[in-house]
């Protein structure tokens, strides 16, 4: 018996001594950890798409939208900061949720989340599509390919790439996508400096009016800012780096933090570039709105070829990029519900010599696909499919950011993760926030956007309805993400 144990005790110490001498000598910082969540933010693509249905809606005040949309952000991430600050674990909403309010709240987080994730893959796909159409455009090619085929293409190699293990293909895509930020910044300084040089359309002189308030009724502009938005979505993602980086109880909110303004500050930036670049008047206005693809088209107008070739392929890059990404975490998470008892059994199941669930890949890109090929019956294209798959994923994704917010309230009166009953007034403002961009979504527009909130709705129904009649496998699969993520 105590040559038993004996032996235990070396074994676990051997196993520990193996764990410490596979651990990075080199942990994530701050700064790593917020460059990974600007990465999946995915600037350039937001950039280039998020601006022109916002411009449809507010005219002018497309950056002043970003403002607004950067302060709703801002109150949404204050409960990722407090209790990421408290919770050292590498988790997303679905396990703060968890953490908070119970297994059962965490696991309609989670469902919630499958959807943003699921919705985002196929508008990713409409995302692919227009920056392929603005590089060839940049060519000067007279060929068109036609929409189903250049989607089948994409969704053939996400395939492709995403039942395999390739960190080598995502560190390169993520040092593809810093350089695309790195050329959007550079032409939103060309844009500014020839603007304010009399070199803008029709030698309209520099404004600050597009940052100011007026002009737009506040209606308006919270509606346009569902499409601003978009484009934080996935500021969290740096939580799951929690136990990677240094001293992650304060690393991770700092990143968490900077990341959003990072963000705000390039979004502001560049769609004032792109504002004053179109130009101000009702001309510049349709011609922002009526872009494919507007970041493309700004710098065709204002520099060489060459650039605006570079930055066509750095955004395809960047939103295929995103297409993998996105793919990976829709397909992991599916294959943790799977295997805790919620769908098809064989979603469970990974290859022998494989930790990757290259069944759940396999089923997240037929599904997705399907649901893009879906809307041909409605004549919609690579760019309507972006916008209409964005708005149904981004609302699943407010239900996701809403029960965090929830979570971190119910932490503050129970005094709990640190948080005190005085900072509940920040995640009830966050709540406002979301609610009200989901109520405007839901009265008011025209179709074929009046049905996406009850689309998205009816997707986290479906969630809140089997965490109710099955408890037992919500609380299973509940604590299983707690564990597992």
């Amino acid at each position: 018996m105590n040559d038993a144990r004996s032996q235990s005790t070396q074994t676990e110490s051997h196993q520990g001594a193996s764990r410490a001498e596979g651990t990075p000598k080199r942990l994530i910082g701050p700064v790593q950890a917020a460059a990974l969540s600007v990465g999946f933010m995915g600037p350039v693509m937001a950039m280039a798409l998020n601006g022109i249905g916002v411009a449809g809606l507010v005219g002018t005040k497309v950056p002043y939208t970003c403002i607004i949309a950067a302060l709703g952000v801002l109150f949404v991430a204050y409960a990722f900061v407090r209790l990421t600050g408290k919770f050292a674990h590498a988790g997303s909403v679905y396990a703060l949720t968890g953490a908070t309010i119970g297994p059962r709240a965490g696991f309609f987080s989670g469902f919630a989340l499958l959807g943003t994730y699921l919705f985002f893959v196929a508008c990713i796909y409409g995302a692919c599509g227009v920056f392929f159409d603005a590089f060839v455009s940049t060519l000067g090619w007279d060929i068109s390919v036609p929409w189903p085929v250049t989607l089948i293409v994409i969704a053939a190699l996400v395939l492709l790439l995403g039942v395999r293990e390739a960190p080598v293909i995502t560190k390169i895509l993520m040092v593809i996508g810093a350089v695309g930020i790195g050329l959007m910044l550079i032409l939103a300084v060309i844009v500014i400096v020839q603007v304010a040089g009399g070199g803008g359309p029709h030698g309209e002189p520099l404004s600050m009016d597009p940052v100011l308030p007026g002009g737009a009724s506040m209606s308006a502009v919270m509606t346009a800012s569902v499409f601003a938005f978009l484009s934080w979505a996935g500021f969290e993602s740096c939580t799951s780096l929690a136990e990677e980086t240094r001293n992650p109880r304060r690393a991770i909110p700092i990143a968490l933090l900077g990341s959003v303004i990072l963000g705000g500050v390039i979004y502001v930036v560049v769609m004032y570039a792109q504002t004053v670049g179109f130009g101000t008047s009702d001309a510049g206005v349709a011609s922002f709105a009526g872009a494919d693809s507007s970041l493309i088209e700004i710098a065709s107008m204002y520099t060489g070829p060459m650039f605006a070739r570079l930055l066509a392929l750095s955004a395809f890059a960047v939103a295929f990029a995103s297409a993998l990404s996105s793919t990976s975490a829709a397909s992991r998470l599916l294959f943790a519900l799977a295997r805790d008892g919620f769908g098809p059994r064989f979603l469970a199941r990974t290859p022998a010599r494989s930790s990757t669930p290259r069944n759940c890949v396999t089923a997240v890109v037929v599904l997705t696909l399907a649901l893009s090929l879906f809307l041909l019956i409605f004549q919609a294209q690579a760019f309507e499919t972006y916008y209409w798959f964005a708005t149904i994923a981004v609302l699943c994704l407010i239900v996701a950011y809403a029960m965090t917010s929830v979570g971190a309230i119910v932490a503050a009166a129970r005094g709990t993760f640190g948080l005190h009953k005085g900072e509940m007034i920040i995640p009830l403002v966050a709540l406002a926030y979301l609610g009200y961009v989901y109520f405007v979504q839901a009265w008011g527009q025209e179709a074929p956007f009046t049905y996406f909130p009850w689309i998205a709705g009816a997707w986290c129904l479906v969630g809140l309805v089997v965490a109710l009649v099955r408890p037992d496998m919500a609380k299973n699969i509940g604590d299983e993400l707690l564990l597992e993520d």
